[in-house]
């Protein structure tokens, strides 16, 4: 099958986010809804995605060897479980900055405002706590940071940083 170019730069997008849900797609694509990305999937690139047992869409080794992109999420040096988190991911800067920030795996978990308050102080940067808020998800979703419920959601890394290669997208 040919793809064309926008098909292409958005199989492209399923790789680099991988895993990941209609809802950034359709933020990505600038469609008006998640239907939309469905539909678009089924008719477009059904050969090149699939969804894993979370729902998730993830691309098929198909997709990863017709891109240059490098996959979001990558297998871990042992050979990876589906439970062991990942060794390498691709992060926009913004994750990769709240990866960085957010409590260690042996530290007391924090809210999305505490990491907000931390990025001020620490980076010098004031995102949108909404932004903030989907990069804790996405990092939770790729495995590398856990969700601890107290009064609200709270949020650190499950993994020791340096056990994680982080390469920063283009945003």
């Amino acid at each position: 099958m040919s793809l064309t170019d926008e098909e292409l730069a958005r199989l492209e997008d399923i790789v680099e986010l991988q895993p990941t849900k209609n809802g950034e797609l359709q933020d990505r694509w600038e469609l008006d809804s998640g239907s939309d990305v469905h539909q678009y999937l089924e008719g477009h690139l059904k050969e090149y995605y699939y969804r894993d047992d979370d729902s998730l869409i993830r691309s098929t080794p198909e997709a990863v060897d017709l891109t240059d992109v490098e996959p979001g999420v990558a297998p871990s040096a042992d050979g990876e479980s589906d439970d062991a988190p990942p060794s390498s991911v691709r992060l926009s800067s913004l994750e990769a900055t709240v990866f960085e920030t957010v409590a260690g795996p042996n530290e007391r978990s924090e809210s999305v405002v505490s990491v907000l308050n931390g990025l001020r102080e620490t980076h010098d940067i004031d995102p949108d706590v909404e932004d903030v808020r989907q990069a804790l998800q996405r990092l939770k979703r790729i495995g590398v940071v856990e969700v601890i419920y107290r009064t609200v959601p709270t949020f650190r890394a499950c993994v020791d940083r340096d056990a994680v290669s982080v390469a920063v997208s283009e945003d």
